[in-house]
């Protein structure tokens, strides 16, 4: 006795040192998700394969220097006479260097594309920073609604379980039939089959929380809804100026307008510089520098065909960003309506448990009096466990649709919602590389030790 009071003091001591176990909040689960993700990972993978295009095309205005060795054996008569393999043998090095001095403009303006298509990528991931938390709301909101409906699943057997053993009681004293046992026992089969759903429910939505947060659910807290401005116009004029999609569409666009541009340029002649240094097995050196100026003729009519390409994809790129615009304006619309829904149907559901309340106890209370038959109580506790998941559902949509008209605005960002992480700068990357800088360069070697860490 004395030992089991010395654990009972311990385990009461240890648990006022370490207090109550914090519940995990919305916010806990979108920071991990935004920490974790994978979908996020791969997309700053891909803005940073962008951000070298941009590079690539930079170099190609940059000077080019080549070096190549050749050695040639030449086997002859009047060789072959000598005897001597060396006099066969002859060895040259070369190192040339070549440089674009002018082609219309061409060359810059693909930097120039490249540069929006990087901008562009920028926007696409942060859409896809939307979908990944919106994506763990969602979750998160899924976990907290299948643990009520489990409980609420759970105090639906017990109460059954006291209604069966009621009219258990009433029977054995005469007061009820056997049907009135027959049907509590048919309602708890059916309680019980509906526990086991909840129960298999509650584990999928904790699968889905483990793939979308990066880890699996503790103890969650009540989210309230996201705050919003109730102006729907304000919210659309807003998202077409801001949201992801839509920028992103914008500098497709720019891209299509530029790319016209560069393949004008293409029928401009180019000027090039070259020079060459050469030296021999002899000793013997060779230097050449030639400029060369020219352009194309006749192309069998490619480069007119490019031309209208461009402009093609330019219509096709304008048409784009009306439909992404139209797109974004039905969802906000759509976003609006959805919540009005969900926080109507909060009230009504709020609304209907206090009647079914308050039913329910009326009707307990008359079937103890023999006014109420078994049936009229568990219809009656149905009628409860009804409203009640009504309401574990609407207040699930509130908070979701809440957070679906950020998305639709093009809010639902770490930044946005302060969640207080180390955002993932789309720009620190793309300034290491923009200038191309060469691998012995300073910011070369720095380049590498970002590689480094990124790995």
């Amino acid at each position: 006795m004395r030992m089991r009071h010395i654990f009972a003091m311990a385990a009461l001591a240890a648990g006022v040192m370490t207090g109550p176990v914090r519940a995990d909040s919305l916010a806990d689960a979108l920071r991990d998700a935004y920490h974790n993700s994978g979908l996020l990972d791969q997309n700053r993978a891909v803005l940073r394969a962008a951000d070298e295009d941009v590079a690539q095309s930079l170099a190609s205005l940059r000077p080019v220097v080549t070096w190549q060795t050749q050695a040639v054996y030449q086997d002859s008569s009047a060789l072959r006479s000598t005897g001597s393999i060396s006099d066969n043998l002859s060895a040259t090095a070369t190192v040339t260097a070549s440089l674009l001095l002018a082609d219309g403009g061409a060359s810059a303006l693909a930097t120039d594309v490249q540069k929006e298509l990087v901008l562009q990528t920028r926007q696409g991931l942060i859409d896809v920073e939307q979908s990944v938390l919106f994506r763990a709301a969602q979750a998160y909101l899924s976990v907290r609604s299948a643990s009520e409906f489990l409980a609420l699943r759970r105090n639906n057997v017990g109460l059954i379980q006291q209604e069966l053993r009621a009219a258990r009681d009433r029977f054995e004293v005469g007061e009820v039939t056997r049907t009135d046992v027959s049907l509590a026992e048919a309602r708890l089969a059916a309680a019980r089959s509906l526990l086991a759903s909840a129960e298999g429910a509650l584990v999928q939505a904790n699968e889905e929380f483990r793939a979308a947060v990066g880890r699996g659910p503790g103890r969650l807290a009540v989210v309230s809804p996201a705050r919003l401005q109730h102006d729907v116009e304000a919210a659309r004029a807003f998202a077409v100026r801001n949201h992801p999609n839509i920028r992103a569409a914008q500098h497709a666009v720019t891209a299509a307008e530029l790319n016209i541009r560069r393949a004008e340029a293409a029928l401009n002649p180019r000027l090039n510089l070259s020079g060459t240094l050469g030296l021999t097995d002899e000793g013997d050196t060779t230097q050449r520098l030639a400029l060369t100026y020219g352009g194309t003729i006749y192309q069998g009519g490619q480069l007119q065909s490019i031309i209208r390409q461009a402009q093609a994809n330019r219509d096709a790129a304008r048409a784009g960003l009306l439909i992404t615009t139209q797109g974004i304006n039905q969802q906000v619309g759509n976003a609006y309506a959805v919540l009005a829904v969900a926080r109507a149907s909060r009230e009504a559901s709020d609304l209907q448990i206090r009647a079914a309340r308050t039913a329910f106890r009326g009707v307990r209370e008359e079937a103890t009096l023999g006014a109420r038959t078994t049936l009229d109580v568990l219809n009656a506790e149905q009628e409860l466990l009804d409203a009640q998941a009504n309401m574990i559902d609407a207040q699930a949509n509130e908070v979701v649709a809440s957070y679906g008209v950020l998305a639709a605005m093009g809010l639902l960002t770490a930044d946005h919602l302060n969640l207080g992480v180390q955002s993932y700068d789309p720009a620190a990357y793309y300034n290491l590389v923009r200038e191309a800088p060469s691998r012995v360069s300073e910011q070369g070697q720095a380049l590498d030790r970002v590689l480094e860490s990124l790995q």
